[in-house]
């Protein structure tokens, strides 16, 4: 099982520095714990993409870039590519270009993304949310596979014999598509025979079994080949040397963040006891001691019918940078070997 971090790039201006100077401080910190997480072992590491004010993801090809020129081994993805709002041929090329500088490393999880301020800022209409991206992801996986590519659609200019450059390093660009709580997301992954990333960010994981069987049973039924059949989760979650320091360093800022995002969303506000039962053997939530973690990890694995692949999301609990080193330092040297 490969094991890695995912981050938004979230802006933890504790020092109360200018926004400029915080941004840039932010950026040089991410960048030190991808290569701290490649010293320490793990497999990835995963840059989402937003258009919020708390997070610097917006061009997550870039700082992947600047990762790749620091990293020999780790690979780089998007952490979900907002496909649905961007051009495929430019995505195609930011990740080829990005699987250049990293000599093979680079990968792309398309998703549609959890917040919805990319589809105003590009101008596009939420009324065609799933049919552009369906038609999207369906243009860049032709981009992917076809040096000149020939296609046509309804939301974006035709390619009559294009010529589509760089081409990656690899092969195959590997391109996951991430899902969410959609049956069909899950369908048309099985479908185009595509690995699948889960985002779990709360309650149950075996909540997701149905869902995996309809992929599995999709992809077999489709003809593809069941060695690359991939499952990967990304889950909230922070280790420390004991469970009750990794609670008192991850709930206040936890609470925080969810409170501020669940009064746009309509959530209701996060309680102690609620977040007890998230990071209960049955909650998705993996916050704890090492130990304590592994065990759950192998409880998340065998509730899905086994997974290739998790990564864990510590950015939306306002933890500072040392925390953070300090737990991708738990998870790659005393995690991580177990799932060799």
């Amino acid at each position: 099982m490969e094991i890695g971090i995912d981050s938004f790039a979230a802006v933890n201006n504790r020092n109360h520095l200018s926004n400029e100077k915080a941004n840039v401080q932010a950026i040089n910190d991410l960048l030190e714990r991808i290569v701290f997480s490649e010293k320490s072992g793990l497999d990835i590491f995963g840059i989402g993409e937003h258009y919020r004010e708390e997070f610097l993801d917006s061009a997550p090809s870039v700082i992947l870039a600047a990762a790749a020129s620091k990293t020999k081994k780790i690979r780089l993805t998007s952490a979900v590519t907002v496909l649905g709002a961007a051009d495929p041929v430019r995505v195609f090329q930011n990740f080829s270009t990005l699987d250049i500088i990293s000599n093979g490393r680079a990968e792309i999880i398309a998703g549609r993304g959890s917040f919805s301020e990319a589809f105003p800022l590009f101008g596009i209409d939420f009324n065609d949310y799933d049919d552009i991206f369906e038609e999207k992801l369906n243009l860049l996986l032709n981009i992917r596979d076809n040096e000149t590519v020939n296609w046509s659609g309804r939301f974006r200019p035709k390619l009559e014999n294009q010529k589509i450059y760089p081409r990656s390093v690899q092969k195959k660009l590997p391109i996951w598509l991430g899902v969410g709580g959609t049956p069909q997301s899950f369908i048309r992954a099985g479908k185009l025979g595509l690995p699948l990333m889960i985002a779990i960010i709360g309650g149950e994981v075996r909540r997701f079994e149905p869902f995996v069987d309809l992929y599995r049973k999709a992809y077999l039924s489709s003809g593809h080949d069941i060695e690359s059949m991939k499952v990967g989760i990304h889950c909230l979650g922070y280790i420390a040397n004991s469970k009750e320091e990794a609670i008192k360093d991850f709930y206040p800022g936890y609470k925080e963040v969810f409170n501020r995002i669940g009064k746009e969303r309509g959530w209701p506000p996060v309680t102690s006891d609620r977040f007890k039962e998230q990071i209960s053997s049955k909650g998705a939530l993996i916050v704890g001691d090492p130990d304590e973690a592994i065990e759950k990890i192998n409880d998340h694995s065998k509730s899905l019918g086994g997974i290739s692949r998790l990564t864990f999301q510590m950015n939306v609990a306002a933890l500072s940078h040392k925390k953070l080193l300090n737990s991708i330092d738990l998870i790659g040297n005393k995690i991580k070997p177990f799932f060799k």
